[in-house]
Formats: C-alpha cells, structure tokens, sequence
C-alpha cells in the first residue's frame, strides 16, 4: 500500500515490522508464515510476542501523527525496558551509539533502532497511517512533518472523499 521510500537508517526495521499486519481488516499477517518470521529472525514460538511489540510500536507511531492508540497495547516502553543494549564507542573518533548484542533478539535490535532515530532526530517522523482501516507505518519526509497518511494516493484520496460526501449528504 505505501509507495513511499523506507524509513531512513535502522528504522527500517521498525516500518517494516509494523507494516506486516498487511491488512487490519482481513488479519493477514507475514508473521503467520516461515518466511515472514525468518525476515525478522523470529521462531515461531516468539510469534505473539514479537505482534505485540508490533503493536506497541503502532500505538507509539499513531502517537507521533497526533492519534490515540488504535487499542490497548503494552506501552512501547515498558516493553523496550527489557532490551539488552550496549553502548559501542568507535576508537578513531570516539562517538558511541547503543547496539544490540551479537544475535539479539527482535526486541533489542528494535530497540537499538529507536536509540538511532532519537539519537538522529528520525524517530518522530517515522508515523502510522490515521486512516482506521490501514495505519500502515511510513517514514514522513514532509517539510513541515505533517504527513497524514502513507498514500495520498489510497488514503488519503479515501479521507478525502469520505469528507466530500458528508458535506453534500
């Protein structure tokens, strides 16, 4: 559905995990099948636990396009508190970034994500569609960040139709 370039850095990871729930009406999931999981280094086990940071993170991305969660969700970061992290510094110049461990799990690479797009000045404009039937995740390269939809061409021609006929009706 988005036709927008990905998310910059290693939020890439986060838009990509949020946008696997491929259709909220329908239920279909990447994450219910070998090769979704395996995208994300997830075993099948780790299947509802890796949905529910996906929802959290939906809940956080709503939030920066000025949305109120779409349902109740474990608060991203309570869940993001539990991430082992650790602070990399490079020897030739001495900047530090926080990384997760070798073979980390989905949460702490999430987690290393987020630190990078704070750290970067990304994270708030990484956003969820507010259209209720999509909230497709998408990176907003707006000039004044304030992207409402991941397609203007779906969604938001959709919103905008929906005002349209209220006015007429």
């Amino acid at each position: 559905m988005n036709e927008r370039p990905a998310a910059p850095g290693s939020l890439a990871l986060v838009e990509s995990l949020v946008n696997t729930l491929l259709d909220i009406e329908t239920g279909a999931d990447m994450l219910d099948s070998a090769e979704g999981r395996g995208h994300f280094g997830i075993a099948e086990d780790a299947v509802e636990e890796a949905r529910g940071l996906r929802e959290s993170l939906r809940a956080a991305l709503l939030a920066h396009a000025g949305h109120p969660p779409h349902r109740e969700v474990t608060p991203l970061g309570e869940l993001l508190s539990r991430a082992p992290l650790y602070v990399a510094v490079d020897e030739r110049d001495g900047s530090a970034t926080f990384v997760p461990a070798p073979d980390a799990p989905l949460l702490s690479r999430v987690a290393a994500a987020v630190a990078e797009g704070l750290a970067d000045g990304t994270w708030m404009r990484l956003k969820a569609c507010e259209a209720p039937d999509c909230h497709w995740a998408y990176y907003d390269r707006s000039p004044a960040g304030r992207g409402r939809w991941c397609s203007m061409q779906v969604c938001g021609a959709r919103a905008k139709m929906r005002r349209y006929r209220a006015k007429e009706g």
